[in-house]
């Protein structure tokens, strides 16, 4: 959501905050802005819209070497120049940037305000301004530490004083903050895109920690005051792997990248020697996978759906229970955790959080909680028992493609290492491996069909409303669909089972809803088949997503696409491929902003 960016160093400033708040532009925002020490003063510039707008207003005779930058997504407060951040006490001798949401805000406003303080903005944020200067004696760090314990609520926030220009403060509750530590300057970001091209060393804050910046040096304490010792990491993305390499969006460039995130997901794990995977990061024994009873997953919108199909496969594959919930559900349901449980929480961010507070619940109930996760070092990587990184490398448009596909290369290894412990034969184990290890190629195929799906998407962006179906483990699939299209071209678009669809969406059916029907070459195809023809009866335009050599569906479907043939339970991953280019292809029809949709933030970390 928000973005932070920090700097102090022997460079100029605003032009380090500005490259650094462009990369950050895909978390969504829908303002912008910066302060600056500048001849004793702090200047500030905010200006809603996007970065190009606020570059507009910086003058380039700025020659500070410190400053604090902010995108901000709005929650509370209009979208205006007076709600964007940097917010600044009444003199304007400090200023903060915030992500995150104050939930005693109004309390700590109207306590403020009997004591003399006005207030510019309809923020919460800009109550953080206010209140550290309240307990500013020249001392910027002590004040930080004064103010941040009568905070409720989730912050991640860094601030400046015009009488310390040098130095930096940070503090970290609920909404992360890195540190980037270079030759003779530091940086602080609420994500490690926004300093890749300073530094890949970086430092990760714990809850309640608060960090003092300056050039050369930093130093970080608990919330006891005490100090802490924290362990430097090093990023292993490129920063290539963040810029758009020749596409013209991130969402086309990640669409096409899926047979090389995949490679990564499986690179390493395969074990052909004994037909098994090798996931070393789950820190359980044998023994205790072998006790393991159920499976449960906790996740949000896409990481859900791909959870969906992590049902399927540990049900089909490994013959464990599985359910999969939603994060947000889960954390306020008082969720009972049963002996023998394991729970798996998925997010591409790893900072999600509803998932990261589902996590949290699960954990004070003594749950064992693994973390599937995109975003090495994340607060739920580091917070989890243990876990697997997918390694799809940065994804940076905010409508999730190549981390879908990433997950669901995971969870299949998983339902294989099960599998083979319980019930699998050597034969069966080697056969999945087989599959698993052709998919890459066969999505690359699958990526062959865009030209084909482009010409589709010309016909059917004009659709008001869309149904998506499948059935088994392709209908999570048909959701996911249905959300991209949501989420992108703005097209109202509903998943379901396509058994379903006599039991309510039927009625929704005329001659300007199409239907995506997905019709894999297994034991349901004739089920969909007899679905199809009831929206057929009824004057609905159907495209299907077949088989190669299906030529059936061919004289039933308005339109076909086509995937290679794989194994039964190897098809999300070539299903969801046609659905993601339609999509994708549907927005730029309709002159949409596909990587930063209305509305949408690439990493959820608020309520």
């Amino acid at each position: 959501m928000c973005g932070i960016v920090g700097y102090c160093g022997a460079r100029r400033a605003s032009e380090i905050l500005l490259e650094g708040l462009r990369r950050l532009e895909y978390r969504g925002y829908d303002s912008a802005g910066l302060c600056v020490p500048e001849d004793r003063r702090l200047r500030i510039f905010k200006k809603c819209g996007r970065i190009r707008d606020l570059r507009r207003i910086v003058p380039d005779t700025l020659t500070a070497t410190s400053g604090i930058g902010h995108t901000r997504w709005a929650t509370h407060g209009e979208v205006t120049d007076e709600n964007a951040h940097p917010h600044a006490d009444c003199g304007g001798d400090l200023a903060v940037v915030h992500n995150g949401i104050i939930e005693n805000y109004s309390v700590l406003k109207a306590k403020l305000e009997s004591e003399g303080h006005s207030f510019r903005s309809t923020t919460d944020s800009e109550v953080i301004a206010h209140l550290i200067s309240s307990f500013y004696d020249g001392d910027l760090e002590r004040a930080v530490k004064d103010a941040t314990p009568l905070l409720k609520g989730t912050y991640g926030i860094v601030c400046i004083h015009r009488a310390e220009p040098g130095r930096l403060v940070g503090a970290r509750n609920g909404s992360p903050l890195v540190l980037g530590v270079g030759d003779g300057e530091v940086f602080l970001a609420s994500d490690v895109t926004a300093v890749l091209a300073h530094t890949k060393q970086v430092v990760y804050l714990e809850d309640g920690e608060i960090v003092s910046v300056s050039a050369d040096e930093y130093r970080t304490t608990d919330p006891s005051d005490r100090p802490v010792e924290k362990k430097i990491e090093h990023i292993g993305w490129e920063l290539e792997e963040i810029e758009k390499g020749g596409f013209p969006t991130f969402m086309e460039k990640e669409i096409f990248e899926q047979p090389r995130s995949i490679e990564r997901a499986l690179r390493g794990r395969l074990d052909r020697t004994n037909a098994t995977a090798h996931l070393g990061g789950l820190n359980l024994s044998g023994k205790q996978l072998l006790d393991i009873e159920r499976v449960k997953i906790v996740a949000t919108g896409t990481s859900y759906h791909a959870g969906l199909v992590g049902t399927y496969l540990l049900e089909s594959i490994s013959r464990i229970p599985c359910t999969a919930e939603l994060s947000s559900e889960v954390r306020y349901r008082n969720p009972i955790v049963e002996r023998n449980t394991l729970y798996f929480v998925l997010s591409q961010s790893g900072e999600t959080a509803d998932t990261l507070y589902a996590l949290r619940e699960l954990k004070r109930k003594v749950a064992t909680v693994l973390g599937i996760c995109n975003v090495v070092g994340s607060t739920i990587a580091r917070e989890s028992d243990g876990g697997v990184y997918i390694h799809s490398g940065p994804e940076i448009a905010v409508a999730s493609t190549k981390a879908f596909t990433s997950q669901l290369s995971v969870l299949y290894l998983f339902s294989l290492l099960m599998g083979r412990m319980r019930h699998l034969s050597f034969e069966q184990g080697a056969e999945v491996l087989e599959r698993l290890e052709e998919t890459p190629e066969l999505v690359a195929k699958a990526l062959d069909q865009h030209a084909h799906i482009r010409s589709l998407a010309r016909k059917y962006s004009g659709a008001r409303d869309f149904l998506f179906l499948g059935r088994g483990v392709n209908y999570p699939v048909a959701l996911e669909g249905a959300l991209k299209l949501k989420e992108i071209s703005y097209i109202h678009a509903e998943g379901y089972s396509a058994a379903e669809i006599k039991h309510g969406p039927i009625a929704l059916i005329n001659e300007t809803t199409p239907s995506m029907f997905l019709v894999p070459n297994d034991r349901l195809r004739d089920k969909i088949i007899s679905n199809m023809k009831e929206v057929k009866a009824r004057q609905g335009k159907v495209i299907a997503v077949v088989a190669d050599g299906d030529e059936e569906i061919g004289e039933i479907a308005d339109d076909v696409i086509t995937v290679p043939n794989t194994h039964r339970l190897m098809y999300p991953f070539l299903m969801v491929v046609p659905l993601q280019l339609f999509s994708y292809y549907c927005a730029r029809e309709l002159g949409r902003n596909v990587d930063q949709p209305r509305n949408l933030a690439k990493s959820v970390t608020v309520e």
